[in-house]
């Protein structure tokens, strides 16, 4: 739970956003301590009803989850790696570059969830069993927002 890096506790969530920009999974929160994988086998987000055929989920590099999303027939996209090459191919970059432009999408929700406040401070040991609450509150209020992605 204690993240290093924050120098605090921390949570965790899986964000969904559809392609119109309006949000479409919010997992619980998780301690920040969880990996991504497991986080995605916790939070029902491949539930097999949850997708028709043909759909994409997209994800960060980290999300090493390609054989969870293939069993249920979806299609992972991820950036690609570069490795040990010192250049990416020009198709490479393209594929990023759509990849990142939508990713930003995800950063907007987060930025709208943020600007309710209710999450910006040490939550008291006695909130913490409201937490989920609180972060359901917020990412349901980002509804009531006009769309991160205008028509």
């Amino acid at each position: 739970m204690y993240s290093d890096y924050k120098g605090r506790e921390t949570y965790k969530a899986l964000v969904g956003i559809t392609p119109a920009g309006r949000v479409s999974f919010v997992s619980q929160l998780y301690y920040g301590s969880l990996s991504d994988r497991e986080i995605v086998e916790r939070s029902g987000l491949l539930n097999p009803r949850m997708f028709d055929d043909g759909d994409e989920i997209m994800a960060d590099k980290g999300f090493n989850i390609r054989d969870l999303t293939d069993k249920i027939g979806v299609r992972l996209n991820l950036p690609i790696f570069l490795g040990s090459r010192d250049q990416f191919e020009a198709n490479e970059t393209v594929i990023n570059q759509k990849i990142a432009s939508n990713r930003i999408h995800v950063e907007r929700f987060i930025n709208k969830v943020k600007k309710f406040r209710l999450l910006d401070r040490t939550i008291p040991l006695s909130l913490h069993g409201s937490i989920n609450q609180l972060w359901t509150v917020a990412a349901l209020l980002t509804l009531f927002h006009y769309p991160i992605i205008s028509a």
